[in-house]
This record gives structure tokens, sequence and C-alpha cells, in this order.
């Protein structure tokens, strides 16, 4: 995979380094099983350091960081009731499920956020294998910031798992960035942070995996491991390195690849990327899972610690991953044309644009905290950005015209990158959410083939909150 430019993707990252609410209790409506959100506390700073305040999702007990895993077979149904414990409204969005609009949980634009000691039905089916979370989706830059967020794999409907040439089993792996003050509590008074949100975004200083500070992973000789590699972070771009591991992709987003060998993996906020690895044989007892925070330097988040006797081997080819099979391919023969315009920030600003129905200029935009477009517009929401009639397909030309990079999320649909594909993308690949550099253009298409008004926006969320949402409407 292409190494995308230090400049125009890792500019601004940094380098690594109350009373609490009582839960109500609650009770399953018509049997469905409990997701909980509720404040908690997790072991996120190493050993030395206090529990940190979080908040989290639970199913049981108390909740930690990340959610419980939820994992269901391609085809089956997800059904949950969530229970609101936290001082704020809420809502529970399934990031990447093509899902039916009415659970997939965008608030304001699907349902109305869940109040405080309320619950919401959330009952669908994840119709294609992959690796995919659940994340709150209502002031989701403090939310998620605060911990919630879990895991959602939905297994292959053939077997893959233990067939030749594939791995003997899986690991999920959580990446996550928190901003933390001496005493391991997150820093809370820099939610409204424009000078942030106007650059990288809200950038942390202790990386997590699995919500642990460095864990040590366990790994035999010669074992090959699938990885479910998952970012998580509000806003911080992760480069990921695995020396020595012969790490193989074989999914993007959930969406199977052809095997293809990788020296670097750039995942941006709510990208995932699924990771064949074998243990080493060289005699050597630990590798790596190496991250570059932003400032060139690579440092391990994750060690693996190879133990036991050497397994056969399975040769250097990786099988591939069963194909979903359920996905429409776009007719690029005469598609529906749309663009998106992506403007603002830092060091280049806009002159002007709308805002709550009046055009604005910068000093404006940003008193009402807005610094970011979509199409001459911030954060517009009372109008479709396009509409599409169902099982049309759509190609859409992103150009960022900033000098910061984006992660842009489409709800209830995967895409196909076109050949004009920016430096951290390959043509052909299918994905939920794509990452665009500065000055970059990147083409997508899809079939318009799930009816309903979805999201489009920003997936460095403090991009989002400041100017970077719309949607559109398939119907």
């Amino acid at each position: 995979m292409t190494s995308l430019s230090r400049r125009s993707i890792l500019k601004g990252a940094a380098a690594l380094g109350g009373a609490t609410l009582l839960s109500r209790p609650s009770l399953a409506y018509e049997g469905l099983p409990i997701l909980r959100a509720a404040p908690a506390s997790a072991q996120l700073a190493s050993a030395g350091y206090p529990p940190t305040p979080v908040w989290a999702y639970a199913t049981e007990a108390e909740g930690n960081v990340p959610g419980p895993e939820i994992r269901v077979q391609a085809g089956a149904r997800v059904n949950f009731q969530l229970a609101n414990d936290l001082p704020q409204p809420t809502s529970v969005h399934w990031h990447g499920i093509r899902i039916e609009n009415a659970m997939d949980g965008a608030a304001p634009l699907t349902q109305a956020p869940v109040p405080p000691g309320d619950t919401f039905d959330y009952d669908f089916v994840a119709p294609d294998p992959g690796t995919y979370w659940y994340h709150s989706h209502n002031r989701s830059t403090e939310q998620v910031a605060r911990g919630l967020a879990g895991p959602l794999i939905v297994e292959d409907r053939e077997p893959w798992l233990g067939e030749p040439s594939a791995a003997t089993r899986e690991l999920v792996l959580i990446l996550d960035d928190w901003l933390l003050d001496s005493d391991a509590r997150i820093i809370e008074n820099r939610w409204e942070d424009l000078h942030a949100a106007s650059h990288s975004g809200r950038m942390g200083n202790t990386v997590t995996v699995n919500g642990a500070a460095y864990p040590e992973l366990d790994i035999q000789p010669d074992e090959r491991v699938r990885l479910r590699i998952i970012n998580t972070a509000t806003d911080r771009i992760m480069p990921l390195s695995l020396p020595h591991l012969s790490a193989r992709l074989i999914a993007l987003d959930g969406h199977p690849v052809t095997p293809r060998e990788i020296d670097t993996l750039i995942l941006g906020p709510a990208q995932r990327a699924d990771v064949v690895i074998d243990g080493r044989v060289d005699g050597e007892a630990r590798a790596s899972l190496l991250l570059d925070p932003g400032n060139g330097e690579w440092v391990e988040i994750a060690g693996f610690i190879h133990s036991g006797d050497t397994l056969p081997s399975r040769g250097t080819d990786v099988r591939p991953l069963p194909a979903w099979g359920t996905l429409p391919v776009p007719d690029l023969s005469d598609p529906q044309r749309e663009t998106l315009l992506m403007e603002g920030g830092a060091m280049r600003g806009m002159l002007e644009t709308r805002f709550g129905g009046e055009t604005m200029g910068f000093r404006e935009l940003a008193a009402n905290g807005m610094v970011w477009a979509f199409n001459g517009a911030a954060n517009e929401m009372d109008k479709p950005m396009f509409q599409a009639a169902l099982g049309r397909t759509v190609q859409l030309k992103m150009s960022n015209r900033s000098v910061f990079p984006h992660a842009i999320h489409l709800h209830g649909h995967h895409f196909t990158v076109l050949s004009k594909s920016g430096a951290a993308n390959i043509e052909g690949d299918v994905r939920d959410t794509v990452l665009i550099g500065a000055d970059e253009t990147v083409e997508i298409a899809f079939v318009a083939d799930n009816p309903g008004q979805w999201m489009i926006h920003c997936h460095m969320l403090s991009h989002q909150k400041s100017g970077m949402m719309a949607w559109f409407k398939v119907a």
C-alpha cells in the first residue's frame, strides 16, 4: 500500500505520550438484550497511573472500553435495546453496516437522540461479513472521545478460518487515541476547541490497543493470525507497520481485497483493515505493532510475544476471503455525477459560506463554531446534498481544497474507489470511508440501492462538528 505524504496526512499530529452517575435499573422491552451506555472507569494509562473515568457500553455488569464485542453470522439479526444512563442524550450508529435507514442511529437525521433515562430499540440484519464497529452518533466529538465505541464482527458465511492457507485464529485490535492529564483523566475543557478543529482535530497523547497502553499479545512461531484492526480515534490518522510478521492485507472496511503484501498501512478515523500475519521463525521472541504518531519516529503500541512450538508452515500464499456476493456493481456507462468540494480550516479558510440559512463571512462562521464547508455550506441539514433514484449508480467526485486530510464516510452504502484515488487509496478497493489528502481529488461510485436519508460527513469528528456534515437521499 502506498504511504501517504507525511506533509499532507500527518500535519499537526502530536507525539504519544466529577461524581459518577448511578445506573438506572432497566428491563429489556420484548426480550431484547440491553446495551447500556453509562459512566465507568478503565485502566487506559500504563501501570502506576490511576484508572480513567470514561463513558462505556455494557451488556452486563459495568462497562469497559472498548465496548463489548458483538459478533453475529452474516445474514443474522443484531438486536439490542439501548439504555441511556448518561447525563446527555445519545444514539448508536452501526458503522459500515448496509442497514435499514431507521436503524442507522444517525441522530438527528434518522432518529431523535435518546434522552437520559430513556431507551431505544435497534433491530436489523447484518448482511455482509466483515469487520465493523458501533459508536455514539450524538455529540460524538465528546462521546466517542469519552469511550463510547465497540467492535461489531460479522462472520463469513463460508468457512475461512482454519481452511488451507487461511489463519488458524483471529484477534480484534481496537486502536484509540486519548487526551489525558497527568492523573490519567480525560481533559474535558476542550470539546469546543476551534483551534484544534480547524487543524487536524483533537489529538491525544495516549494510544491504546483494546483499551490498554502497550499490551503484549501471545503468538506462536509461524502461527498464522487474522488481525481485525479498527481505528476508533476521533481524529488521529494512524500509519501502522508490522515488521517481521509478513503482513498481508485481506480486507478494507469489511470488504475483501485480493491478498497483498503491505509495508505501511494507513487507517483514518473509522477505517478498518483485516491483516494476516505469520509469527516469526528467526528465533526472536518479540515483534511489534508500530505507529508513526506524526513525527516520523515509529513507536511500539503493542508487542507480539512468541512462545511455544513452531507450527507447521502454511506457505507464503494467503487464502482470499469469500466474496460478499451481495453488493451491486456500479454501472459507469451513464452514472449520476455529483461533486463534493471540501473547503476551510486553518491556513486557507473560506471567505464566506452558508450556515443556518444565511451567508456568513469567516469570522461570523467561526463565532458559530463553523470552520469547514461542503459545497459552500457548513452542516447544511435542512435539505439533501443530492438525491438519487433507487438503483441508480452515483459517481461522486470529492475534491479537498484544504491543507488537511479528511476521512469521508457514507452511511448505508459501500463504494468503489475509481482511478483518481489519491495517495492513500488503490483503484478498485471497496470501502465505506475514504481518506483524502490535502489538495487531492478522489472519485468513487456506488449503487444507491438503500432507500432513505443518509449522512455523508468527515469522520475526523472535530471536522464533522465544525462544518463537514451533510446528507443525501435515495428514493
